[in-house]
């Protein structure tokens, strides 16, 4: 458990880490997260970017976002919402979103695993739109065309309760490792609280 104390002496900004946390993540390629704490990763991945961004999702899927929950993350204005009727109609949108170049993230919620084809017609399009892909999956349904897969959930600790834990699970280009990680909303960017404990 980490104390005030642990957290005043290893919090550190990513910009002083560069070798640390691979946030922000490649561009024009696509990365998936997985866990309780993906749409927290997607967030952040948006509120990076200086474009605006674009969330996909199933009509039937109950979890949402409020513009007042987002807000401390970036301005509401700077997501577009897109409500498709099946994962094939989100799929479709999202090849189109990706190679368009309109948009700095495009983020989309997926139901079922990729097929290997798909995988690889979604990367093709973020290279030629160079426009980063975030697809959050179900536990266990990654795609070997991802660049990178992360396992995020909430992290417990007594004296602050804002923590996330990043397990980098998958990364075609560089170790396997985790964070222990914080949202600013000074600087609307991401502190290394701390490697992750084994």
């Amino acid at each position: 458990m980490l104390t005030a104390l642990d957290l005043h002496r290893h919090a550190r900004h990513i910009a002083a880490m560069p070798q640390a946390l691979p946030f922000p993540l490649t561009p024009a390629r696509p990365h998936e997260a997985q866990g309780p704490g993906a749409p927290f990763f997607a967030l952040a991945a948006c509120a990076v970017q200086p474009k605006s961004c674009l969330w996909i999702a199933e009509r039937w899927q109950t979890e949402t976002l409020n513009p007042h929950g987002i807000a401390p993350f970036l301005d509401p204005a700077r997501l577009l919402l897109a409500h498709t009727p099946n994962q094939l109609e989100s799929l479709a949108a999202t090849e189109e979103a990706l190679r368009s170049a309109a948009f700095g993230v495009v983020v989309t919620r997926l139901s079922a695993p990729l097929t290997l084809f798909t995988g690889r017609r979604l990367s093709l399009a973020a290279q030629t739109g160079q426009t980063l892909g975030v697809f959050l999956i179900p536990e266990g349904a990654g795609s070997p065309t991802a660049e990178t897969r992360w396992h995020c959930a909430p992290y417990f600790s007594a004296s602050d309760s804002t923590l996330h834990h990043w397990q980098l699970i998958k990364n075609k280009s560089g170790t396997l490792t985790g964070w222990v990680t914080r949202w600013d909303e000074q600087t609307r960017g991401i502190t290394v609280v701390s490697e992750a404990p084994e």
